[in-house]
Formats: C-alpha cells, sequence, structure tokens
C-alpha cells in the first residue's frame, strides 16, 4: 500500500481550481520532485497531505501509522537555542524538558518552588521518555556540525535550515516534505543537503523545488502540477524534459483535431433551418457539449517574454581592478588585494558562502562602497542593476506604478507600448498589474524586477541571485536571454545549472578575503581547483606506480644479437640521417628565393630533384634504424 494517497482531489481559492480531480500516489522510500509554474498550487499541495489543509473534495489517505515532517520554504527570523529549537519537533516531552532544565537552573540559584517543580517534572519525563531526546538532539546536531548552544538568530540562512531539516528528522518521519529546501542556500550548503538526503537509509522525500542541478541529483520520479493536474514522469528532471516535450506536442495535435471540429459544427448550425429538425436534435446538443468543453479548457500558462535592451557598446575594457581590498572596521579584510580585467562580453559568475563578500564586491567595482586599491571603469557604460534584496521596489505601490514609476506608457527598443501590454509579458494580467507588491509571491516579485531592469538600455548587467523564486521554464528563458545578450554581465547565482548555462569564467571566494578566477562555469571550475588537482596528481602518480610494477613483473623479452653487418649499420645509420638532414637544410635554402633558377637553371633543377631523393632516402633510413634498434632490444 502507497504511504500517500491522493483521489479525485478537488481545491479552488476563488479562481480556476489548484487541484481539479488531482490523483497522486507516493510509494516508499520514493523521491518525488514536485515541479510546476509559480501559482500552481504546488504548496497548498504539501500543506493537504501535511493535514494544515482539507481538500474541496476528494480524498488524502495517509497510511496508518506514518508519520509526516514537513520542512517549510520560509526561515524563521526568530531567536532562540538551537537545541531547545530542535527539541520543539518532539512536542509536549520536548516542553517538559525544557521547563526542566529552566527549573534546574533556578534551583541553583536558591529558588525552592523551583526545586519543588523539579520532581514533578522529572516523573513526567521519565513516562515521556524525555531523557533519551536530549541524547538524540545532541546526536542528530552532532551529525549536522550544529553547536547545541548557539542562537538561531546568530545564524547565516543555510545553518537555520540546517536547524528546521534537525527538528523535522528528530521523530524520525517516514515522509519528509521539503518546500524549497535551497532557497537562499550557498553552493556549499546545498551540495551538503544533497549528500546529507542521500545518506537517509529509507527516509521518503515529496519535495519542490527549482533548482535543476538539485532535482537531478535527488528526484528518483517528477511529478507536474499543470493546470490542476497531476502528471507524474519516471526518472530525473533531463528525462521529464524529454516526455514533457511529446506530451505538449500530443497536446496540441488534440487540440488543434477538437479545434477543427468545433469550426465545422459552428459552420453547420449557420446554415439556418436544417439545424432544426428533429433529425438533427442530437448534433445540436453535440455541438452545445463541445462549446462547454472549449469554455472548460485550460490552456498551459504562458512564457514569459523578455529582451534586452542594448544600450551603445561599451569600451573594450570594462574594469581595470588593481589590487582592490575591502575591510570593515577593524574585522580582517573580507576582500584582499584582488586585481584582474574584466573585457566586453565576458559573462563573469561569482560564487561563495553567504558572507564572503560577493555583493561587496560588486558593490566596491560599482563605486557603491569605499575599497583600498584602484577600479578604472571603460567608457560608455550603462549599468543595469538586479538587486538581491529587492530594495528598488515599493511594496506598497502597484505593479505597474513600480514598473513605468506612474506613467501609462513604456519605451522598448525603441517602440512605445502601454505599460499593461508590456507586463503581459511577464505574465501579468491587467488586473495583477494593479495588485500592490506587497501581495505578490516572492516568484512574482523578481518578475516584476526583471520587467524594471530590461526597460534599461544596458551594456552591462549586474545580477545578485535573480534565480530565487523563479520557475524553471523562467529560469531557462532568462538563460536564453543572458546568452544572446552581447554586453557584460556579472552574476552572483548558487544555482550551479544556471551558472554553467550562462557564465564564461567564475571568480571563487575562499571566504579567507582571497578571490581566484576560473575559466568556465560551476563544472568547469570544479574540475579545475586546486584540491582536485592533488587528486589526478595522486590519481596520475598511482597509475604510473602501477604502471612500472606491471613492466617490471612482467617477463623480460630476450635480446637477440644482431650480426655485425646489422650492428654495423646500426652505429653508421644516425650519422648518415645527420648528414642528409644538413644536405636537405642547405639546398633548401639556395632554392628558397627562385634566383638561382635564373642563373643556372639546370643546377637549380638538378637540386630540386635531389630534394626529392633526399625525402625517400631519409624515410628509409629512419625505418631501418627503428627496426634494427627494436631487434637489439627484443621488441
Amino acid at each position: 500500500m502507497a504511504y500517500i494517497t491522493l483521489r479525485d482531489v478537488q481545491l479552488a481559492f476563488g479562481g480556476p481550481a489548484l487541484l481539479d480531480g488531482a490523483n497522486f500516489n507516493l510509494e516508499r522510500g520514493e523521491r518525488v520532485c514536485l515541479i510546476g509554474r509559480n501559482g500552481e498550487g504546488k504548496s497548498t499541495l504539501l500543506k493537504l497531505i501535511e493535514g494544515s489543509l482539507l481538500p474541496d473534495a476528494g480524498e488524502v489517505s495517509i497510511q496508518n501509522g506514518i508519520t509526516i515532517a514537513m520542512l517549510a520554504q520560509d526561515v524563521p527570523m526568530d531567536s532562540g537555542k538551537v537545541a531547545d529549537i530542535v527539541a520543539d519537533g518532539a512536542g509536549e516531552a520536548a516542553a517538559v524538558l525544557k521547563a526542566y532544565h529552566e527549573a534546574s537552573d533556578a534551583c541553583v540559584l536558591g529558588d525552592m518552588d523551583a526545586c519543588d517543580r523539579m520532581g514533578n517534572l522529572q516523573h513526567k519525563l521519565d513516562q515521556l521518555d524525555g531523557w533519551a531526546l536530549e541524547n538524540k538532539v545532541n546526536a542528530i546536531l552532532s551529525k549536522m556540525g550544529l553547536d547545541p548552544n548557539a542562537d538561531l538568530a546568530d545564524l547565516s540562512g543555510g545553518r537555520k535550515r540546517r536547524v528546521l531539516l534537525a527538528r523535522a528528522l528528530l521523530t524520525q518521519p517516514d515522509v519528509l516534505l521539503l518546500d524549497e529546501p535551497t532557497n537562499h542556500l550557498d553552493v556549499e550548503s546545498i551540495e551538503w543537503l544533497e549528500k546529507f538526503l542521500l545518506d537517509q537509509n529509507n527516509l521518503t522525500l515529496l519535495f519542490i523545488s527549482h533548482d535543476r542541478a538539485f532535482v537531478d541529483s535527488i528526484a528518483t520520479r517528477i511529478v507536474e502540477l499543470d493546470r490542476g493536474v497531476l502528471r507524474s514522469y519516471e526518472g530525473n528532471y533531463s528525462r521529464y524534459l524529454d516526455l514533457k516535450a511529446q506530451q505538449l506536442e500530443a497536446e496540441e495535435k488534440q487540440n488543434a483535431l477538437f479545434d477543427k471540429k468545433l469550426a465545422e459544427e459552428e459552420a453547420w448550425i449557420r446554415q439556418g433551418i436544417k439545424a432544426r429538425r428533429t433529425r438533427n436534435e442530437g448534433r445540436v446538443r453535440a455541438l452545445k457539449a463541445l462549446r462547454e468543453e472549449s469554455k472548460a479548457r485550460r490552456f498551459q500558462q504562458g512564457k514569459v517574454n523578455m529582451a534586452a535592451q542594448e544600450a551603445n557598446r561599451s569600451g573594450k575594457l570594462v574594469f581595470d581592478i588593481e589590487h582592490l581590498q575591502v575591510a570593515f572596521g577593524n574585522q580582517a579584510p573580507i576582500i584582499k588585494d584582488f586585481s584582474t580585467l574584466v573585457l566586453r562580453g565576458d559573462r563573469i559568475g561569482l560564487v561563495g558562502d553567504n558572507g564572503v563578500g560577493k555583493t561587496t564586491l560588486i558593490k566596491a567595482i560599482l563605486g557603491e562602497i569605499e575599497h583600498g586599491g584602484s577600479v578604472k571603469t571603460g567608457t560608455q557604460l550603462e549599468i543595469a542593476y538586479f538587486d538581491q534584496l529587492r530594495n528598488v521596489l515599493d511594496l506598497e505601490k502597484s505593479v505597474k506604478d513600480n514598473v513605468s514609476e506612474g506613467s501609462d506608457f513604456v519605451d522598448v527598443n525603441g517602440q512605445r507600448r502601454h505599460i499593461y501590454s508590456y507586463l503581459q509579458d511577464f505574465l501579468f494580467s491587467p488586473e495583477r498589474a494593479r495588485t500592490p507588491v506587497k501581495a505578490l509571491s516572492g516568484g512574482e516579485r523578481n518578475r516584476i524586477l526583471l520587467a524594471k531592469l530590461l526597460l534599461k538600455p544596458s551594456n552591462l548587467i549586474v545580477m545578485d541571485e535573480p534565480t530565487n523564486d523563479l520557475d524553471m521554464v523562467t529560469l531557462e528563458l532568462l538563460e536564453e536571454m543572458l546568452s544572446d545578450y552581447k554586453g557584460t554581465l556579472l552574476l552572483i547565482s548558487h544555482d550551479r545549472a544556471f551558472m554553467d548555462n550562462v557564465v564564461t569564467s567564475t571568480w571563487v571566494f575562499d571566504g579567507k578575503g582571497n578571490i581566484d578566477e576560473y575559466i568556465g562555469g560551476y563544472q568547469d571550475y570544479l574540475q579545475q581547483r586546486p584540491d582536485q588537482t592533488v587528486v589526478d596528481q595522486k590519481s596520475d602518480v598511482k597509475k604510473a606506480v602501477a604502471k612500472a610494477e606491471a613492466a617490471a613483473a612482467a617477463p623480460t623479452a630476450k635480446k637477440v644479437k644482431l650480426s655485425y653487418k646489422d650492428q654495423r649499420a646500426l652505429e653508421q645509420l644516425p650519422g648518415e640521417i645527420e648528414a642528409l638532414e644538413q644536405e636537405q637544410t642547405e639546398l633548401a635554402e639556395k632554392l628558397a628565393d627562385g634566383s638561382w633558377f635564373v642563373t643556372d637553371a639546370n643546377a637549380a633543377t638538378k637540386a630540386s630533384q635531389r630534394l626529392a631523393e633526399i625525402d625517400e632516402e631519409l624515410l628509409e633510413k629512419l625505418e631501418r634504424w627503428d627496426e634494427l634498434e627494436n631487434l637489439a632490444n627484443g621488441n
């Protein structure tokens, strides 16, 4: 029996149904990735399975005895001791254990009431097996490399996600639900999470992710939520793309046949009285059914139509950076002694853990913060800047006013367009375009930033984490746009597949202020990095040793004694070859300018013929020399 089963589930919130007769099974040990466009209802589906939402109709069935834990998409901003937050996942036992520790601390300070409470709390802990909980918490925190006494508020986004994951796994759930687990994580944390999840034996996963490299690494099956229906595709994301293309092609053919039939019947009904004859009533009813089916048909959400407006070309040199360093107060430099050249057309990816200085470097290069060293800026630069923190958006204003700054028209590549028409390219209907930004999802806000960014003519685009919250289709379209962009690109991203498909070189931050440059994308960097080179060198040494050992172990070939004539020939051949090569060089020099043919045509002709003879003689002597050496060595 499947762990989780959905049967004909219906759910809607006023608009088109998010789930429209959806069916789904999750089997033990599967790692299923749930994908779909922004706003399709993926997070809603997880909440249905978790039990925090109920369907309008249909059934969500959970196998008896199955425990489910969910890691939400949002990272909490709360403070609190890491060990206590993780222990909270155990429910009542956690609350009693926390109260016991608080009473113990108070009792040590002389609070007699607290000492009395400890007895009752100790009895409850015995009943709930609470003492084992403390051991479990410490064990899982150790496994995840977390300090139990650290404050959650002081941790990075990646570390906070580890804390939440530890809390979710504390009760050893049968099924783990993950909603965008890689969002806002650096590459190191994403790779750690991949390995951790793959190492968990018998853990069943249902997760939402737009990180294609993560999905390819983790998923055993892809389930797509498309227009209220769940469709399953065996294999990873790469296989899904092939199967999805075939499915869409079949759907287009089916829709074309339906539209043709509807058009024919509409033409027939307009013929007049013939359509009202009794024997044609069935055909009229069939036409009505076709019309209703046409109205109910849901088309796939459109694709974002994005294109960068390119300004006049910048100078060949974009940035000349010499000995750049940045430090804040008395702290160690976050960037130290970085020198490089950025030329027109470079597409550079910045890679490193959160907090190592990637955004700081961008701001230093653009002159937004003070720094040591020098940054010489090229001529005619027009910069468009995609801000990770979305500071350029006014949350109280509408989408329209944020993008057009109050105007009803925008200029797009020299053409005047109405703002509503332009925003439809980014999947905002006129009604949605009038919505305040604060009411929109993270993916929609990123699309607003793209719409605003691409209105500005530029020859340098700077992007700080543009891929967060974007669905896979929009990600791929953004990749295409950036690949076709003729200007220069500086890109900060933790999406490895995006980096590989877009950038031509990579700057890697080591967290100690140093920045190393590598040719190519993220996978190219992995092949070139020093630790990989050491691994390769060790591998080469092992191969060489193995080869030498094999050669030593092989039976030694018996040498053959040459005859006196062959031995004499072997000794003389090197000198004969050298003499022929010398003659060849001298004749070639004399014939080089052609004047010899004017002064003595016969001699020049004979010399030319002699050059051809030398080529033949050299070939024969070299072959003979090789043959005699092989004989002498027993080969």
